[in-house]
């Protein structure tokens, strides 16, 4: 009976890709040409020659709570325990612009990432951390131009060469469309805004990646594997179109463009799925935007993991999911990696699980001696193959979005990505609750008792204290230069050939506010408010 009931289940990937029961060398064809060498076109074996051998990704736990000081402290923390790179989260109200001290932002302030409104804070906030030696990365997109702006300027206060910083922007407001809904103007000065931040930072900034493409929220929200890949593809081409049409080379800019995936639940299909993308992106940038130089075909990215396939119920066992999903995007070649916490579904990280998370990266690196070879897993019948389909399915959306919907903003606009991503989100919800997919803890071998954790619960001394700085330094700076500068950010603006970079670094410099200088591009830019799935 149990051998009978094993033979009716259905075996395929995440994705829906059927699983057959092995693999041959049958299954695979013109291997050699699709698989290449690890560092060389088509990139599927890993972006560098020597990979993991010549240098370990970069590990960076994103973390950011209540103010500036207290968020200060928890990277110094992470710093001194190994940590080689930092992972910036920003409150909703910074996200949304908004200023800490204003009405709307009431209940929000430092709850899910750290509270800035000012340079002020951006310089609290990076007390103490030599930013010309630690890489950044700043998960910011609507806001993005102020909070880079910010950052610039502090750098030059202390006097920093910004053309030696490292790190990355996140800065992709097409996925806040489709996906995390934080967005502020209507899509076109928004990717205006996107295009005016990488065209700065290639000139000025060169070793920074102005914007990560990102993928990775659209995972979360629930795409699959080939919805991700294929709509943060598709972002990037519509980036690259743009700066081609200010004048801007490709090969100027592309070796600047980086990527976030999430890392989910099928280890194998995310493996593939690296690859897949790696290969695919390599194929854009040769066929479509004719690259002259192989770094132009490089497609880099940062897994972050995945925090909505971790749940609630025995959150200890999330310990394993996220150990599972840090080996996926080593063997997947990701040149920076976050670990989601144990407690993700229930706070914001503790120390303590946020050191397991590092530990976790850092026992991979060193312990598990898959840093030895490139690619390891490259060659294998299963992986080669599932890495072909999938790269066959993303194509095929990509094409679809260009032919149907003339490329992603009038797709996103007319709500076709997220109704697909929708429509899935429910269907595996569904699953989940019928126990057709199987979560250990949550729908299968459950226990009655709750497990006792210490969960971080948001600091409300340090919202107040942080509202009470916003209106001090109102009172004490220059209120004739912040005007001025607004005026010339409105200005900037409204005149479409302008770069708004160096009028909104002008206007931080004289502490206007991320609510303030937001206020100003309101009316500039006017707001957008989503018309819903209209497709």
């Amino acid at each position: 009976m149990e051998h009978r009931s094993i033979e009716k289940r259905k075996f395929e990937t995440d994705s829906g890709i059927p699983v057959v029961q092995f693999y041959s060398e049958g299954d695979i064809q013109d291997l050699e040409a699709r698989l290449g060498l690890p560092g060389k076109p088509p990139f599927t074996r890993g972006p560098y020659e020597t990979m993991y051998r010549g240098r370990l990704w970069t590990m960076r736990q994103y973390s950011g709570m209540g103010d500036a000081s207290q968020s200060n402290k928890r990277y110094k923390y992470l710093l001194a325990q190994g940590q080689t790179g930092l992972s910036v989260a920003f409150d909703l109200p910074t996200q949304l612009g908004y200023d800490s001290d204003d009405e709307i932002a009431e209940d929000d302030v430092g709850v899910v990432g750290v509270a800035i409104s000012s340079l002020k804070d951006i310089e609290e906030l990076f007390e103490g951390i030599p930013i010309d030696q630690v890489s950044t990365h700043l998960n910011i997109n609507a806001t993005a131009p102020v909070i880079f702006a910010m950052y610039l300027a502090m750098a030059e206060k202390r006097g920093i060469d910004i053309s030696l910083l490292r790190g990355t922007l996140q800065n992709d407001i097409l996925k806040e469309f489709l996906a995390r809904k934080a967005f502020i103007f209507p899509p076109e000065p928004s990717v205006r805004l996107v295009c005016d931040v990488i065209e700065y930072s290639i000139k000025n900034v060169p070793e920074f990646n102005p914007v990560s493409v990102t993928g990775f929220h659209v995972k979360e929200m629930g795409a699959s594997s080939i919805q991700e890949v294929a709509f943060c593809l598709s972002d990037a081409i519509s980036y690259s179109q743009e700066l081609i049409r200010r004048g801007l080379d490709f090969d100027k800019f592309a070796s600047n463009l980086s990527f976030h995936f999430a890392c989910g639940r099928d280890f194998f299909e995310e493996i593939a799925k690296f690859r897949a993308a790696r290969r695919i992106w390599s194929k854009v940038a040769r066929e479509r935007f004719h690259s002259k130089k192989e770094e132009s075909e490089r497609l880099r990215f940062f897994s972050g993991g995945s925090g909505a396939v971790l749940p609630a119920q025995e959150p200890i066992n999330n310990v394993v999911r996220s150990s599972m999903q840090c080996l996926a995007a080593v063997l997947g070649g990701a040149q920076s990696i976050h670990v989601m916490a144990y407690d993700e579904a229930l706070s914001i990280p503790t120390e303590e699980s946020v050191k397991i998370c590092l530990r976790t990266q850092q026992i991979i690196a060193y312990e598990s001696a898959v840093t030895k070879t490139v690619d390891p897993l490259g060659g294998s019948f299963f992986i080669e193959r599932l890495t072909d389909q999938l790269e066959e399915k993303i194509l095929e959306k990509m094409n679809q979005i260009d032919a149907v919907w003339g490329g992603m903003p009038n797709a996103v606009v007319r709500g076709y990505p997220q109704r697909e991503v929708i429509d899935r989100a429910y269907k595996q919800e569904i699953d989940i609750e019928s126990g057709k997919r199987v979560v250990v803890g949550r729908n299968k071998y459950t226990t009655q008792s709750k497990s006792r954790i210490e969960i971080q619960h948001p600091d409300e001394k340090a919202s107040l204290l942080q509202k009470k700085r916003v209106k001090a330094l109102r009172r004490k700076r220059d209120a004739k230069l912040v005007a001025a500068a607004l005026d010339k950010v409105k200005l900037a603006c409204e005149n479409s050939n302008a770069n708004v970079i160096p009028v909104l670094i002008e206007a931080v410099k004289t502490y206007a506010t991320v609510g303030e200088i937001t206020a100003v591009m309101k009316l500039a830019f006017g707001t957008y408010k989503d018309p819903g799935l209209v497709v």
